[in-house]
C-alpha cells in the first residue's frame, strides 16, 4: 500500500496508545518473600523463587491483589468475577524462567475510563485492561554514556526487580496529540499517587511507560500500522518521542512510503529512535494458563469496600478549582499535589495564592503536607510588602513545626513611626508626581513609595506601619 501524490495533499490525524507499566509499593514481591527494594547492591534482594530455581512454587501477594482492583475502581473498569493468570513465554536475559507471569484474556480490571479535563471541556480516554504481573529484571548497559543499550559494550543483569508487583494499564487509541498524552499521563500519576498503592517515581522505574503511535488521514477511522516507542520515563521524553514519530510516520507516507510496524528506542540525548525489534503481537508469546495458581476471585463484599476507599478523583478536583482559576493552573497545582494546601490557604486574591505555591513555594523544596496554612497565608498576604529574599527564606521555612510567619515579617523591623516618618516624607517629595497620580485616584501606587522605603531601610522597616504611614500622609492635605 502507497500513497504517492495524495498522500501529500491530505491533512494528517494522529492516533495514540498507552501501555503504562505501575511498581505496587507493596511490602514483598508478587510470588515470594523478598522485599521490594531500590538502589541496593545487585542481586542482594533474591531467592529461589524470582530467580526461577527448578522445583519452586508461586505464591501471590494478596495486598498487590487488593490494590489493582482499586486501582482498577477508580479507573472506572468493570472488576472481573473470575481473573487467571497466564504465562506469557518470551526468551530474554532479564526473564530467568522463560515466561513472565502476567494476565492475558481474563485479567482483574476490564473496560474502563478516565476523564480528562480539558481547557474546552472534558474529553475522556478509554482503558482496555489493567492487570497484575511481575516485573523483569534490570538490564544494566556498561559503557554508553547514558547507561542506554545504544552504544553499550557490555549487558549485566541485576534480578532485584525481578518478581516486582506490576500493573500494566492499556489504554484504547483516543488520544490525538503529544500534549494530550503528556497531560493524561500526569493526571493518571497523580491518581496512582493519591491511592497510595505507588510511588509512581519515574527515576527510579517504578513509572514506567510505552507509546504506540500511527498517523492517519484526518475525518478517517482507519488504524494504520503503528510503532511502539519502548520504556520512556519521563513525561517529556515521551511528547518529544511522540511528535518526533509521528512527523516521521507523515513523512514516510508523503514519500509514497509504507510504515513497517516495529519497535523503536527513544534515545533524548542523541534526539533518535533507532529500531530494536519487529513490534510483537499476542500470539507471538504463546500464552498458556499458569499452572501453578488457581484463578482469582475477588468478592463483591471486597470490592465495595475497596470502591468505599477511594478519594475524590484528581480530575474532579481541577474541574472544581477551574472554576476560580484558569484551567491550566488548576492542572498545574493538582497534577503537582499542591492543590490541598491551596484549598487550606485563605485569602481573597485565589490567583496569588495558587502563582506562589506553583512558583516560589515549589522552589523551596518543602513538602505541601508540611507547611503550616495559616502561617503562609499571612506570609502570601504580605509578600508585595517585604524583601524577596526575606519573603523566599520565609518559604523555605514554613515547612518548620512551629513555622511563624511573624518572625519574618516584624522579627528585627523598625516599627517605630518617629523614626520611619522622616523617611517617608522624604520619599514623598522626591516623587511629586506619583504623589499627585495617587491622589487623583491611582491608588496602586501605595506598593510603590512602600516599596521605596522598604529599598531605603534595607528591608528593615516593618511594611505594614510603612503602608499606614504613607497612606495617612497621602490623605492630608
Amino acid at each position: 500500500m502507497s500513497f504517492p501524490q495524495a498522500a501529500r495533499d491530505v491533512r494528517w490525524e494522529s492516533v495514540i496508545g498507552l501501555e503504562i507499566h505501575i511498581h505496587l509499593k507493596t511490602r514483598t514481591k508478587m510470588f515470594c518473600r523478598c522485599e521490594v527494594a531500590y538502589f541496593e547492591p545487585e542481586n542482594s534482594q533474591t531467592c529461589p523463587v524470582c530467580l526461577a530455581h527448578p522445583g519452586t512454587l508461586p505464591v501471590p501477594n494478596e495486598k498487590a491483589i487488593e490494590w489493582t482492583i482499586k486501582l482498577g475502581l477508580a479507573l472506572e473498569c468493570e472488576i472481573a468475577e473470575h481473573a487467571v493468570f497466564h504465562r506469557k513465554n518470551y526468551f530474554y536475559p532479564d526473564n530467568p524462567k522463560g515466561y513472565q507471569i502476567s494476565q492475558y484474556d481474563e485479567p482483574l480490571c476490564l473496560n474502563g475510563r478516565l476523564v480528562v479535563p480539558g481547557p474546552d471541556g472534558d474529553g475522556a480516554v478509554g482503558i482496555v485492561r489493567a492487570h497484575l504481573e511481575e516485573d523483569a529484571a534490570k538490564n544494566v548497559h556498561l559503557g554508553s554514556a547514558a547507561g542506554r543499550i545504544g552504544g553499550a559494550t557490555a549487558t549485566l543483569v541485576d534480578f532485584n526487580r525481578a518478581g516486582t508487583p506490576l500493573v500494566e494499564i492499556v489504554t484504547q487509541p483516543d488520544l490525538h496529540s503529544a500534549d494530550e498524552a503528556r497531560r493524561f499521563l500526569q493526571l493518571l500519576r497523580q491518581t496512582i499517587v493519591e491511592l497510595g498503592i505507588s510511588d509512581a517515581e519515574m527515576e527510579k522505574g517504578s513509572l514506567r511507560f510505552d507509546v504506540n503511535v500511527s498517523v492517519r488521514p484526518e475525518g478517517s477511522d482507519e488504524l494504520r500500522t503503528r510503532t511502539e516507542l519502548k520504556n520512556l520515563n519521563s513525561f517529556a521524553f515521551a511528547a518529544k518521542a511522540i511528535q518526533r514519530e509521528v512527523e516521521r510516520q507523515i513523512s514516510v507516507y508523503e514519500a509514497g512510503g509504507e510504515v513497517e510496524q516495529e519497535t523503536l528506542h527513544f534515545d533524548p540525548g542523541a534526539e533518535s529512535a533507532p529500531p530494536l525489534r519487529s513490534k510483537e503481537e499476542a500470539q507471538d508469546y504463546r500464552y498458556l494458563p499458569e499452572p501453578d495458581l488457581v484463578p482469582i476471585e475477588p468478592s463483591r463484599e471486597l470490592v465495595e469496600q475497596l470502591r468505599g476507599e477511594l478519594p475524590e478523583s484528581p480530575g474532579a478536583r481541577i474541574s472544581r478549582l477551574a472554576a476560580d482559576l484558569d484551567h491550566e493552573l488548576a492542572t498545574d497545582l493538582v497534577t503537582s499535589g499542591r492543590d490541598r494546601l491551596y484549598e487550606a490557604v485563605p485569602g481573597e486574591n485565589r490567583r496569588g495564592v495558587a502563582n506562589v505555591l506553583m512558583n516560589q513555594f515549589a522552589a523551596s523544596g518543602v513538602d505541601p503536607a508540611a507547611a503550616n496554612a495559616g502561617e503562609l497565608a499571612k506570609l502570601i498576604e504580605a509578600r508585595s510588602q517585604i524583601p524577596r529574599d526575606r519573603f523566599l527564606e520565609a518559604l523555605a521555612a514554613s515547612g518548620d513545626p512551629g513555622f511563624s510567619a511573624e518572625r519574618y515579617l516584624g522579627d528585627g523591623m523598625v516599627a517605630d513611626t518617629s523614626e520611619l516618618e522622616p523617611i517617608v516624607e522624604r520619599i514623598l517629595a522626591a516623587n511629586p508626581g506619583q504623589v499627585e497620580a495617587y491622589r487623583g485616584g491611582k491608588e496602586g501606587l501605595l506598593g510603590f513609595f512602600v516599596g521605596q522605603v522598604m529599598k531605603e531601610t534595607r528591608g528593615k522597616a516593618d511594611p505594614r506601619v510603612v503602608s499606614e504611614l504613607v497612606r495617612a500622609k497621602l490623605s492630608s492635605s
